[in-house]
Order: structure tokens, then sequence, then C-alpha cells
């Protein structure tokens, strides 16, 4: 039997409003792989079901104490005393609710930001986010951003240009990528939203169907879009829509897959991409990638060389580039080994881990 050593690290806040939102467990606990100092402790107002699969531990804010720091800015009272003068905080939300536990705990901020978070028009309309932005900017040490792109919208949200990093979320990269054949199916997954390109995505589909191109596609999550899949699946073969899927059952997805499909755009309200999580998780498990143009996709996947780019909003494109990735004798495999490449190096979830933990062991001095 192994024998279990005691965890010495240090405790450390990491705030969430909701803890355990099903599209963000993967990416949440990828953030803390390569901790070797501190050990997360997840705070925040809701502690969902899922929230085992995002790792460390949680600690659930009471109503009360969630309405008095949410609109009073009154911190709870607890003995922080044992934890780092640092509290981590997800998504730029997060970093305005965060600021009086940081303030309480006389304790510096470091921020991560993913996209929507910050580009998304109507967050910053007479919010409590736009009302605190100031003294978030004023306590935080570090804007952590998982893309260029989100970057260049913290810039324009008035964060100084010294106090951002760019760090993407790594991914979990096996020593070798998978070489089985696989059977020329096509995968979209995350949230049926604006912003994931599912009207261009069923545009695409139908037009290849016009083409002769029967390749499958099955679509994973949920979401408000879920009645345009739906009309898909009656109008055309070929389309599964099979929910929510666990960690386990995505990678099962794209080791099964040909092809995944981002075709990501700019939603009408702001929402954007950071650097969606699938695109390195595809990488890492030898699955080709077809993106847009579009937020962090760009800065993951160069054209023909780790995968295919296209013009976001362009269905046309989209479904030139299936039929290519479909067709081409040899595409699909030589891409997916330039991703795996890509992710291996610049993607691996305990590097991006460790470079966040110097991050954070930086504020706490």
């Amino acid at each position: 039997m192994a024998l279990l050593l005691p965890d010495s690290r240090q405790s450390l806040l990491v705030y969430r409003d909701r803890i355990g939102v099903r599209s963000e467990l993967a990416f949440s606990r990828r953030q803390y792989l390569g901790f070797t100092r501190f050990r997360p402790v997840w705070i925040g107002r809701q502690v969902l079901a899922d929230a085992d699969g995002m790792g460390g531990e949680r600690m659930e804010l009471g109503a009360i104490e969630g309405l008095l720091s949410r609109h009073f800015g009154i911190a709870p009272v607890r003995d922080w005393s044992g934890f780092a003068p640092v509290v981590h905080a997800q998504f730029a939300r997060g970093g305005a609710l965060a600021l009086p536990l940081a303030r309480a705990m006389d304790a510096r901020l470091v921020v991560t930001l993913h996209g929507g978070d910050v580009g998304k028009d109507a967050n910053w309309r007479h919010s409590l986010l736009a009302r605190r932005w100031p003294a978030v900017i004023a306590r935080t040490h570090r804007f952590v951003c998982v893309s260029h792109a989100v970057a260049e919208t913290a810039l324009r949200r008035a964060v100084p240009q010294r106090l951002i990093t760019v760090l993407p979320i790594g991914v979990e990269v096996p020593a070798a990528m998978q070489v089985e054949a696989r059977p020329g199916g096509l995968l979209f997954t995350g949230r049926f939203v604006e912003k994931k390109g599912l009207v261009v995505l069923a545009d695409a589909m139908r037009r290849l169907r016009a083409q002769g191109c029967m390749a499958p596609l099955v679509c994973a999550g949920d979401g408000p879009l879920r009645p345009l899949l739906e009309a898909l699946a009656r109008d055309i073969a070929g389309v599964s829509l099979v929910g929510w899927l666990n960690q386990t059952e995505i990678a099962a997805a794209m080791d099964a897959a040909r092809v995944l499909l981002v075709p990501s755009v700019v939603a009408a309200n702001g929402d954007a991409e950071g650097l969606p999580s699938v695109v390195p998780e595809a990488m890492a498990r030898g699955c080709a990638v077809i993106g847009t143009d579009q937020g962090g996709i760009a800065e993951a996947i160069s054209d023909g060389a780790t995968g295919l780019l296209v013009p976001a909003g362009d269905a046309a494109a989209l479904a030139g580039a299936i039929a290519r990735m479909i067709g081409e004798p040899g595409l699909a495999e030589r891409l997916a080994e330039g991703g795996f490449a890509f992710a291996r190096t610049h993607l691996n979830a305990v590097t991006q881990s460790a470079a966040l933990e110097r991050i954070i062991a930086d504020a706490a001095r």
C-alpha cells in the first residue's frame, strides 16, 4: 500500500463565484497541476454538484456572506492566517468579487482573464465589475491572459501593459501520439452559444451534404442554441447530439474523431474566445483541428502546420476545409502530428501551471 504523505503546501484561495460549472472543470483543474508550493482552495458563493472535477478543496460562502461581500464590499469573517497573501481570481468579475476578501487579508490579487469576461460589453455597463475595476487594477499583481487576443482586450479595459502576462492554459500531453486509424468523423464539443459559431457550422454541414460529403458529425454539449442543432439533425443525415460528456468521454470522442471543428465567432454582445480548451485537448489526443482565425485559436493553429484555419463566420470556407481534411490523403494525419508536437512543446499543463505558480509566488513576497 502506498504511503500518503501530508500536503505541506501553503493554502491558496482561488475565487470563482460558481464553483463547478461543467464547461470549466477541465481548464480549472489544469491550472494547478504543476503547483508544488501552493495548495488551491476554491472559494465562492455556490458550490455545484460537479465541483469535485476541479480538484482542490472548496469553501462555500453563506448566503449572507455572499450578499455582504457582493453588494457592500464586506468580506467574510474567517481566520485567513494560514493562507498565502494572494487571492487567485478566475475571470474579470471574479476579481471584482474577490476584492473585499483580498483587502481583508491584506493580500494581492492575481486575476486570470479568459476571453468573454473582458470582451462582453454587457459586463461593463453599470455593473459591479465596472464600479470596482479601478480598485481591482490597483490591487492586482498580475493579470494572466490566456491568449494575446485576450491581452489586447484587457488593454482596452484600462489594464496597464506592465501588469499583463500571456500564459495559455495547458493540457496533459502523453509521451507519444496515438497512431490508430480514425474512422473519419467530425466532432464539435462545447457550449451551444453564439460565440461557438454553430450557425456557421450548420450552414457548412448543409453545404457539405449538397456536395455529397457524408462525413458524420457528433455534437457534444448543450445550451440555448440546441434547437438549431436539433433542426440540423432533422434536416440532414449523420448529425447526432450526445449531450454533455465528462472528460473521459470527451477524450474517447476525440480519439474516435478524425477532425475537431472549432468554428468560433465574435458574438453580437462582444463575447469572444480566449483559447478554447478543446483545441489543446484535441492536439494532445492526436485529433486534427479546423478552427477560425478568432481569438487565441489562431495563436495555437498555424494553418497547414498544426491544423487548418478559416475566416470566422465563413461557412463556405469551413465546408471547404472539412472537405479537404476528409478527402486529401494523409493531411489529417500530418496536421495531427504537428498539433501534437505544438501541444507537447507549448501547451504542456505542468509547465504552464508551474509558470502560473511562479507568478503567484512573486505576488506573495
